[in-house]
């Protein structure tokens, strides 16, 4: 790269439901728990110091989930930025119950639910959640059961925006029969498009695009000898190439690669500034 600066305004701006903007480069905080992404982190200081870090390089979407820890991950942000910076906006998602580390079960019943988003709110200090996502639609339970429950806490004022996570384009369109979705949160990368017909729904439809496990944990240049080599070309690692892949690939991509480590942190934000010319985009076409 040309540049080292560290700015996530770099990234543009998307806004959720065309009226709250925010830098289309954002942070994952799943990975500031323990291993498995259970328990407290293994250095709960430099935890802290990449939230701190986030918004100091301009990050102002932050994505969480109750299930994260689980609560580890919202009680950190709370620790570290509370009260927020005005136009930070704080998702986060309910829906899964965690029976041990890196297992994870729907549950998409309206009691289990509430009892979730009333934690959530308690643990990130807050009386209205501003974007909150369903973690996955629980095949087990109605859709009716687990959409109406979004409609309703958002006309109760709990809940400002909604999105869903890991849903087809059926789903989202039966669950916008109830509420407005703002945002889908799906699993996407430069390698691994299943859900691309995804992607193409919300780019027509103004929908935001958040793409989970977007570096494929730091390891995308192994997966494809054209990133390897591209990134060397442009000065950059695989991983910034990766992420301005996404930032290209669609107005209304919000990544939000997470990390531990401010350094990582600082290498991540650094992408915002790395354009990508409509050659080097087309290779990975």
């Amino acid at each position: 790269m040309t540049t080292h600066t560290f700015n996530a305004a770099l990234s543009g701006t998307f806004e959720l439901g065309g009226r709250r903007p925010v830098h289309r480069l954002g942070f994952g905080a799943m990975r500031i728990t323990g291993k498995g992404i259970w328990g407290p982190p293994p250095d709960r200081r430099e935890a802290i110091a990449v939230l701190r870090r986030a918004i100091e390089l301009n990050i102002n979407f932050i994505d969480t989930a109750n299930s994260y820890g689980p609560h580890v991950s919202e009680e950190l942000i709370a620790e570290a930025l509370y009260p927020y910076p005005d136009g930070v906006v704080i998702a986060t998602k309910g829906g899964l119950e965690r029976p041990g580390p890196d297992q994870w079960t729907p549950n998409g019943r309206p009691r289990h639910l509430a009892e979730q988003l009333e934690g959530s709110l308690r643990r990130l200090r807050i009386d209205c959640i501003d974007l909150y996502q369903l973690h996955r639609i629980d095949p087990a339970v109605p859709e009716d059961d687990q959409f109406g429950f979004l409609q309703r806490v958002q006309q109760e004022g709990k809940v400002r925006f909604i999105g869903l996570s890991e849903a087809t384009v059926e789903q989202i369109e039966r669950a916008r029969r109830y509420v407005d979705v703002v945002s889908v949160q799906n699993r996407y990368n430069l390698v691994d498009r299943e859900w691309e017909p995804v992607l193409d729904y919300c780019t027509r439809e103004g929908i935001g695009f958040i793409p989970w496990y977007p570096l494929l944990v730091g390891r995308i240049g192994e997966s494809n000898a054209a990133v390897a080599r591209i990134a060397q070309r442009l000065g950059a690692t695989p991983s910034q190439l990766a992420i301005a892949w996404l930032l290209k690939r669609s107005p209304v991509m919000l990544p939000i690669p997470g990390t531990a480590r401010v350094t990582h942190l600082d290498e991540n934000v650094a992408a915002a500034a790395l354009t990508l010319s409509d050659e080097d985009f087309g290779v990975f076409a």
